[in-house]
């Protein structure tokens, strides 16, 4: 009885909630009232008119959303709805997650596994409702001269930064990262305005990161630099640091790059981001081996079970002519994940380039006996670099890496081809691979 009895209260609640949401028309005259009142010079100088109009805004944004709310569930929703259908319904794919999009006249909304997820608006009841609401409780704190309104004033500006922030991840859900990385900007600015002053950093750096991944660096760089500057706030590990390098080394500052490296590996040795960050930028700058060493070891230190730190540790190797570390490294890849496929290309490539590399000299060599001894070991690093590049063609599960790896084990096949069926065989496999630019 009493499962019931708080079921039916539940059912209750929701229907009252759904009861406040006015209808579009509804909203849209509240508006042009409120609207109305506050260009009236004497009602404008009272906090209520303000006040009024902020609420008519907010109700004017809520109402093409119907009584939905995210999180809700399709049974909540039928609860509350009541015999209001969808005009259309589809399966859509945003961003790489599938969505059941339901079309309703005013809005869409969005469901995963059964969960209200999105909801947008489609015929807005007012244009740019956040942006009125704001403007009116800014108006409303300017000519609230006692301060009486204060608390409210300012819990309804972070309701409009908080719906910002919302609108803003739906953006970023559709792809428009422009578009997220301007309405995170007003979620900051709305919070950050007088009387609730409060600075949202996570808006701060989802502005800059929205702007980094639509590829507006400046934009981006100005956000990273305020969130450093302004808020000393780094992100999750110093991410901002990372982030920041990206941008200068984009631009072709490498100087920026490892002085806004080091000063992130300062503050946040443990940053799996900027150590790598470091490492990358010490091998394309070819800067201090020792201390990219050091960098790597303490990556290793805090992701042990990181088979690319090996990976990246053996390619240092080899530039430095490191023959047996590298390979020593490569193996290693393989130990720590047997899935990881470029430790046995690292190793691959190793053994194919020291082949071509003793191919020339051996093609210069005027001696015969050396001549024999090059070739020999021309034909035993060609043999050592087959092995390797099977294990990752067979591991990796991307096509276009596995025509690539075909190439290298195609040229390495075809020497042993006349002398052993199975090389043969072999090469007629990956030449066509090669040939047809695919794999059946």
């Amino acid at each position: 009885m009493k499962k019931i009895a708080l079921a039916l209260a539940l059912i209750a609640s929701l229907q009252v909630a759904g009861a406040q949401v006015k209808s579009v028309s509804a909203a849209k005259s509240a508006f042009d009232a409120a609207k109305a009142a506050a260009a009236n010079p004497k009602k404008a100088a009272k906090v209520a008119t303000w006040l009024k109009l902020g609420q008519a805004c907010m109700e004017a944004y809520e109402a093409p959303q119907g009584s939905a709310w995210v999180g809700a569930t399709k049974q909540d929703l039928q609860l509350i709805m009541g015999n209001a259908k969808p005009t259309s319904v589809e399966d859509v794919v945003l961003e790489g997650q599938a969505f059941l999009k339901e079309v309703y006249p005013n809005c869409n909304y969005y469901f995963r596994d059964g969960v209200l997820q999105m909801i947008e608006v489609t015929k807005p009841a007012i244009p740019d409702a956040l942006d009125e609401a704001l403007k009116a409780y800014k108006e409303a704190y300017k000519v609230d001269a006692k301060n009486t309104k204060t608390a409210d004033i300012a819990n309804a500006l972070k309701n409009i930064g908080q719906k910002y922030v919302e609108q803003a991840y739906n953006a970023y859900t559709f792809g428009d990262f422009a578009k997220s990385s301007e309405l995170f900007e007003k979620a900051f600015e709305a919070t950050a305005t007088k009387p609730c002053a409060a600075v949202d950093t996570n808006a701060v750096y989802n502005t800059g990161l929205t702007a980094w991944i639509a590829k507006d660096y400046d934009r981006a760089k100005k956000f990273f630099n305020k969130c450093v500057d302004e808020f000393n706030y780094e992100g999750s590990d110093g991410d901002v640091y990372a982030k920041l390098a990206d941008i200068y080394d984009k631009a072709g500052d490498k100087v920026a790059v490892k002085d806004i490296l080091e000063k992130g590996f300062a503050s946040h040795p443990q940053s799996q981001g900027i150590l790598i960050g470091l490492i990358n930028y010490y091998i394309g700058n070819q800067e201090d081996p020792a201390r990219l060493f050091d960098l790597i070891g303490q990556a290793k230190q805090n992701e042990p079970n990181n088979a690319s730190l090996y990976y990246v540790e053996g390619n240092i190797n080899k530039e430095l002519g490191k023959t047996d570390e590298a390979i020593a490294a490569y193996e290693k890849c393989a130990e720590i994940n047997p899935d990881y496929e470029y430790g046995y290309i690292g190793e691959g490539i190793l053994f194919y380039n020291q082949a071509i590399d003793i191919q020339e000299k051996a093609s210069n060599e005027m001696d015969d006996a050396k001549y024999m001894v090059l070739a020999e070991q021309f034909e035993q690093s060609l043999k050592n670099c087959i092995v390797p590049f099977e294990k990752a063609f067979n591991l990796t599960k991307d096509e276009s890496l596995k025509v690539s790896l075909a190439e290298y084990l195609k040229n390495a096949c075809y020497r042993f081809a006349s002398e052993d069926e199975n090389f043969k065989a072999a090469y007629d496999k990956y030449a066509k691979i090669v040939a047809e630019g695919k794999v059946e």
